[in-house]
């Protein structure tokens, strides 16, 4: 199914996204880079949510990423049980 397929590469696309925003926050990156700003773009309205809930102060570390990463594969998931 060409649904199926296209949903699936959305998925994989903020996957891709997420993982690469957690990289780059382990390494000094120009924040201003027309391709970061894409990037951060992209990721931000998928994390702020779970920035909201539980903020990195609270915790020490951003676990937010990890959180969207679930709440994504489980969004995924149900969004292919319905098709």
């Amino acid at each position: 199914m060409l649904v199926y397929r296209l949903i699936d590469l959305l998925f994989q696309l903020m996957y891709l996204c997420l993982i690469a925003r957690v990289i780059l926050s382990w390494i000094p990156h120009n924040y201003h880079h027309p391709a970061v700003q894409l990037l951060y773009q992209i990721t931000e309205p998928v994390l702020r949510p779970f920035r909201m809930i539980i903020p990195t102060r609270s915790v020490g570390i951003d676990i937010s990423p990890i959180l969207a990463l679930i709440a994504l594969g489980f969004i995924k998931r149900l969004i292919f049980w319905a098709i």
